[in-house]
């Protein structure tokens, strides 16, 4: 694939290379149907291919097939030549500079700026990590980030999905991918969830602030210290402190919630913070850890299974009075065919009664561990991507207490994660 530039891949003409490393090149073309430029991303059979490579490229054109956003490139075409020895993506060329020239080129961000920017790459990752199954991106950076910078606004876009993988409980991949700095500590690992793309962005943001390459500032406890290096209000840094916590456990969790914490600071959910609207009561002491969950009171769900349950249990009771009033034995038989439904209808009832008035109490002195898991994606038993809800899991002893979104009060996500926290906190000062 040398001297490449002027010739005819498929139906473009090469006009020139945009970046070039280890058996890939990306080139600008023109598109001899359309005229319009375009992007070709090559995968080149060389010595320096990998099988890895190919996995991650493929996983690429199909993602990017399934992917409709204005602010990442669209797919057009993807082809291969046995003779040449190459994969090719195509895909829309945006035509704006990355955010790691306008670094190189001594370009400084206000706050407002880097602001605008964290919004707009998060609603793209509430695109990606909204799809089915969530799309993760791991390789966020200044030069996977294009500007368009203009007096009265700034428009930005993602790029290059290179690195990107979708999450199941089957993905077994255990792949480190991802760019040393910006790359959270869980892929070192091998494993990415939403969360990890929410550390490259706040890394990346650092970069945008300081003016510095994340792995060239100081750490502490992995913990990336940059507010020696910035004038930042205070609730822009908690939110990039927040943003880049090393432990998954103490991170924003997910884009939606980051982006409702950058706007709404008084949002920010801390350790001893509570969220706005809790019901949740936490009592810690130097021997145990009490949880009271109240009762979730009455909404369209509890209204709608209200309802079901008084028609449920009206019918069940017309089908058994009509039983008796026939003749033996045959009202014994409809009598005793009626006895499941009535204990439907009971337990109906009782679920009724117990989200109105009932409250969930735990009073813990043993605990071993907090596993707090993130809302996530499986497979059923057909092959089809089912959601399993945000769970709370603790440990202690031979006993487990599992608590989940619509546990009595508990409303949403932020709530579980800040008892993670709380619990986390309190067994570390036990």
């Amino acid at each position: 694939m040398k001297d490449i530039i002027g010739k005819i891949l498929g139906n473009y003409e090469i006009q020139s290379e945009l970046s070039k490393k280890a058996g890939k090149r990306t080139l600008l073309a023109r598109d001899l149907r359309t005229q319009e430029s375009v992007v070709i991303k090559l995968l080149l059979f060389n010595d320096e291919f990998e099988w890895d490579d190919l996995k991650l490229f493929e996983r690429e054109v199909e993602i990017l097939k399934n992917l409709t956003h204005p602010k990442l490139p669209c797919y057009i075409d993807s082809f291969d030549s046995q003779e040449s020895g190459y994969f090719s993506l195509v895909q829309t060329y945006i035509n704006f500079p990355t955010l790691e020239q306008h670094l190189k080129q001594g370009h400084s961000f206000t706050e407002i700026e880097v602001k605008e920017i964290a919004r707009q790459i998060l609603e793209i990752l509430i695109y990606l990590h909204g799809q089915n199954p969530p799309v993760i991106h791991r390789d966020i950076k200044p030069s996977n980030i294009l500007l368009d910078i203009k007096p009265d606004n700034i428009q930005v876009y993602l790029i290059d999905f290179g690195a990107v993988k979708t999450i199941t409980s089957s993905n077994l991949e255990h792949t480190v991918v991802g760019t040393y700095g910006y790359m959270a500590p869980e892929q070192f690992g091998g494993s990415a969830v939403p969360a990890s793309d929410l550390y490259s962005l706040g890394a990346t943001l650092i970069h945008c602030c300081t003016g510095t390459h994340p792995a060239d500032l100081p750490q502490n406890n992995l913990k990336i210290q940059f507010k020696q290096a910035t004038n930042l209000s205070i609730d822009f840094t908690n939110w990039l402190e927040l943003m880049t916590q090393p432990s998954l456990d103490r991170r924003l969790h997910s884009a939606h919630h980051a982006i409702e914490v950058l706007e709404a600071p008084a949002k920010l959910v801390t350790t001893g913070i509570k969220p706005n609207g809790s019901k949740i009561q936490l009592t810690k002491s130097a021997g145990a850890l009490e949880i009271l969950i109240p009762p979730s009171g009455l909404d369209a769900s509890i209204t709608f299974i209200g309802l079901f349950a008084v028609a449920w249990n009206a019918g069940i009771f017309a089908w058994t009075a009509g039983a008796l009033s026939m003749p033996s034995p045959i009202n014994i038989a409809l009598t005793l065919f009626s006895l499941p439904f009535w204990g439907v209808g009971i337990f109906m009832v009782y679920w009724v009664i117990f989200c109105l008035f009932g409250k969930t109490r735990l009073r813990i002195n043993n605990i071993n561990k907090v596993v707090y898991t993130p809302k996530h994606f499986s497979k059923d038993t057909d092959g089809k991507h089912i959601e399993v809800p945000s769970q709370l899991t603790i440990h202690a002893g031979v006993n487990e207490y599992q608590l989940k979104v619509n546990t009595g009060s508990i409303k949403s996500e932020v709530e579980l994660e800040w008892l993670a926290r709380e619990i986390n906190d309190w067994l570390s000062f036990k």
